[in-house]
């Protein structure tokens, strides 16, 4: 699990494809200080498992899965990349439950400065917005953002200077592709809502024989 705080911006050292085989290796500092084999790290938002690591250098297998639902398919050697480690039990949680599965891609439509601030709109579909609710959370590219405003395919979120230094965005330009991830909450709140039958066992079965 992650909670959306970027620990530092990566770079992308090497991307080898062969067929549906693929591995990445990432410059990093910070990150590394205690990493060990099989650790999880979000890279851009999607959690990739440690295979092996050398010096400054962490190598990961992706899957073609990962690729083709996320942007990772995108990146070069030289992209910088937003990374976070797991989340360790005694650690602070400052920003939202982040699974690092992401849900899909979006497309940024449109980029605003505002004061000190900076305006990003998001582009998605449906399966995506259905769960995006003003003042909600949403990772981009793995950062705990909050939702500033909704329209009927795109939302929108307010970045402060501190946030755009410390990862990718500021790098992002309108029509570039992001990861995003919903609220879990959200995504599990609807599950509970609309019970799947199984065996005719249903809310209503349950409570007419005094279960709830």
């Amino acid at each position: 699990m992650f909670t959306g705080i970027i620990e530092e911006v990566g770079t992308v050292k090497e991307i080898r494809r062969n067929g549906n085989n693929s591995f990445i290796r990432i410059q990093a500092d910070k990150i590394l200080s205690d990493v060990h084999l099989g650790d999880s790290i979000a890279v851009n938002g999607v959690c990739l498992t440690v295979t092996s690591f050398d010096g400054k250098i962490f190598q990961a297998d992706v899957m073609n899965e990962t690729l083709s639902r996320s942007s990772l398919r995108t990146l070069r050697t030289g992209s910088p990349v937003n990374l976070e480690r797991a989340m360790s039990a005694g650690g602070r949680f400052g920003g939202h439950i982040v699974s690092g599965h992401i849900d899909g891609t979006g497309n940024i439509i449109n980029i605003k400065n505002d004061g000190i601030a900076v305006w990003y709109t998001i582009k998605a579909d449906s399966g995506i917005m259905r769960y995006i609710v003003e003042k909600g959370s949403v990772a981009i590219d793995g950062i705990s953002l909050t939702v500033a405003k909704v329209g009927a395919d795109n939302f929108s979120v307010s970045i402060i200077p501190h946030t755009s230094g410390q990862t990718i965005l500021s790098s992002k330009k309108s029509g570039d592709i992001v990861n995003l991830e919903n609220d879990i909450i959200g995504k599990y709140v609807e599950k509970l809502m609309n019970p799947v039958k199984t065996n005719g066992i249903d809310m209503n079965f349950l409570d007419e024989r005094g279960f709830l």
